[in-house]
């Protein structure tokens, strides 16, 4: 059988990880195959106009699935090779272009001419893929990524507790000083009045889980109904909460709880799905594809470096995206805590993805101080320490420079100016900082959390609020946004290590925080 190499596939072992031998050929897996949309010419037009600033009428999401899913030979095509080398499909959708086939490591190395590896690294084991995906001739452009092969885990929570803060309680009340609840928060920030009713939230989890009665403790301290929840199981996974706040189980509780408390009418849909390349990307697709849900904005505060993802994944992530604002679907995404170095000890500068995807909102964070009733301060969110924390933010190395970004320049940390040449991330910022950060209830536990994790769902909280108001969707809030740099707080002070805040959009915290109403303002959303 000739074969072709996947472009953007290859992967291999880090620095830092052990191989301990090859996969057990035995062991049995599902990968995700994600195939090309019938008819790429059209939407890539419908993305160009929006991202000029059109408003067109959002796709219905049977629309798009009948525009721009994959097509049935491609899925017949798809079908075939599984059945050739012996692999299960054990599901298929094409309004997501996805296929996902199970089988054995032998079956797939054998069917991708790939090399599976245990593998050993700091926080445990994984299967590791060793070279570039290879793929029959008959299959040449059907294919466009193949994920789940590889199950490392692919992203962390953006999400940092307040040190010496969490105690336990028999209820959510008196909480310390330094710190807000969404609802102040949604107050100094101007947030219009609303409260989301007939909109949903998406909300992407890559693992832990949520208590209800945690939710009911929580939004009773504040006065609020429980919002509506509903766990989603993707690709095997559910909520699972492991009564550790400190683990992923804080992620999720921070998530529901922000954008909950900025719109309690809302409903809120938690997908949860397994922490690899391909199970995140099929978190974001059953979200975004969801026609029971039908979420209206969708919050994402999980990521990694661009050089911890392959080509292949952050192409795919980013066309995911492009499909939600196509049907009116905004997606708010937290740009990282730890600088601009984005964790990686290279000496460089990095951006977190899927942050620095175009069409994704990139939320970074500040440091917020206030009076009960309005702002004294707000700087870029840097405690100066790793441990700490600082926003993400910075130049994509992936991404090229999108039309509402054209013209803008980028602030060094010693305060040289460059034209920005890439995506420059984030678009917008909220408070970030953990010691002025939000106060949670999870696990029974209260506590003050802060990241960009807080921010996404804060933005998202806010969009749905103005979807509910406006009875429309955002969608592609960027290009609107940007000639309004009046509707934020402009902040001008601080730095995440690489840049520095400036005039007008950084590297740093974006265009700002927002005024709420003067966003809600701005004509198109």
């Amino acid at each position: 059988m000739s074969r072709y190499p996947l472009e953007g596939s290859e992967r291999n072992i880090p620095p830092g990880v052990r191989v301990l031998g090859q996969a057990d050929p035995d062991e049995r897996l599902e990968v995700s195959l994600i195939l090309r949309t019938t008819d790429r010419r059209s939407l890539e037009e419908r993305v160009a106009r929006l991202a000029k600033g059109e408003r067109l009428a959002p796709l219905s999401r049977d629309e798009f699935a009948h525009l721009h899913g994959a097509g049935e030979p491609d899925l017949s095509a798809v079908r075939e090779f599984a059945r050739s080398q012996g692999l299960a499909v054990v599901q298929e959708s094409a309004a997501r272009r996805t296929v996902v086939v199970a089988g054995t490591v032998a079956q797939m190395t054998a069917a991708f001419g790939i090399q599976l590896l245990r593998c050993e690294h700091a926080m445990g084991t994984y299967r590791g893929q060793r070279g570039t995906i290879q793929l029959p001739l008959q299959l040449h452009g059907v294919i466009v990524a193949v994920l789940g092969l590889d199950n490392r885990p692919q992203a962390r929570p953006h999400f940092r507790i307040q040190s010496g803060r969490r105690k336990r309680k028999s209820r959510a009340a008196n909480p310390p000083a330094a710190s807000f609840t969404p609802v102040q928060l949604a107050s100094l920030y101007d947030f219009p009045a609303g409260d989301g009713e007939g909109q949903c939230v998406g909300i992407i989890e890559l693992g832990g889980g949520y208590r209800p009665q945690d939710l009911q403790t929580y939004f009773a301290s504040l006065s609020l109904p429980t919002p509506d929840v509903t766990a989603v199981s993707v690709d095997h996974a559910a909520n699972q909460p492991t009564g550790d706040p400190s683990g992923p189980d804080g992620e999720v509780v921070l998530d529901i709880e922000v954008s909950g408390a900025i719109a309690p009418a809302a409903a809120i849909a938690v997908y949860f799905s397994p922490n690899t390349d391909a199970g995140f990307l099929d978190a974001v697709t059953t979200a975004v594809h969801d026609n029971v849900n039908k979420p209206s904005a969708i919050s994402i505060s999980w990521g990694a470096a661009e050089a911890q993802w392959t080509a292949q994944a952050m192409t795919a992530m980013d066309e995911a995206f492009q499909a939600a604002i196509a049907m009116g679907i905004t997606v708010c995404v937290a740009a990282g805590d730890n600088g601009s170095t984005d964790g990686v000890a290279d000496g460089a500068n990095h951006v977190d993805f899927p942050a620095s995807s175009p069409h994704a909102l990139g939320c970074g964070g500040t440091t917020l101080k206030a009076t009960p009733t309005a702002i004294s301060s707000e700087v870029v969110w840097n405690d100066g320490t790793p441990a700490a924390g600082a926003t993400g933010g910075g130049v994509s190395t992936f991404f090229t420079l999108p039309p509402w970004q054209q013209g803008l320049d980028v602030t060094d940390r010693q305060g040289k100016r460059s034209p920005l040449t890439h995506r420059g991330v984030p678009d917008v910022a909220a408070d970030a900082d953990p010691d002025t950060g939000y106060q949670v209830w999870v696990d029974g536990i209260s506590a003050v959390f802060g990241g960009t994790s807080a921010v996404a769902p804060l933005w998202a909280g806010l969009l749905v609020r103005i979807n509910a108001l406006s009875a429309r969707r955002a969608g592609y809030v960027q290009p609107l946004l940007y000639p309004q740099e009046r509707a934020f707080r402009d902040i001008t002070k601080g730095n995440n290590g690489g840049y520095r805040a400036s005039a007008g959009w950084d590297a740093c915290t974006g265009l700002g925080s927002p005024e709420g109403r003067k966003i809600a303002a701005v004509q198109g959303l």
